[in-house]
């Protein structure tokens, strides 16, 4: 096999790696047969038996496995981020209903009030 197209096959791993594909979607696992479509070869071209792909085969395995270990970092990030949302919530309701509570029983302390003092109107606000 020529140089040039293991060539062209590692500029196209440089390119998915990159971000920048041109025949293959953005965001694509890296894998043997992706590599293969980047480089404007058909699916299965890269073939483990061929002693040429090897040096070829072990950069896709590396940048497999760094893609794996990026994915990971940004699910737990998304975990992280939405376990705290999750947080946040419950803090927010548990003051809504220190709110409610405190409204409440402002309400039954101005009812007792009035009964005591014998005004038939309740006030909610200054007047």
């Amino acid at each position: 096999m020529p140089t040039s197209s293991l060539t062209d096959y590692f500029d196209a791993l440089d390119r998915i790696k990159n971000g920048v594909p041109i025949n293959v979607r953005k965001g694509v696992k890296i894998t043997n047969d992706s590599v293969a479509l980047e480089a404007g070869r058909k699916k299965g071209s890269i073939k483990k038996s061929r002693d040429s792909f090897s040096d070829l085969i072990n950069s896709i395995n590396i940048a497999a496995s760094e893609q794996f270990k990026n994915s990971n970092q940004f699910e737990d990030k998304l975990k992280a981020t939405r376990f705290k949302a999750e947080q946040y919530r419950l803090e927010l309701e548990a003051a809504l209903g220190r709110e409610i509570s405190l409204l409440y029983e402002l309400y039954e302390t101005k009812k007792q009030l009035a009964k005591l003092t014998g005004s038939k109107v309740i006030p909610l606000r200054k007047t």
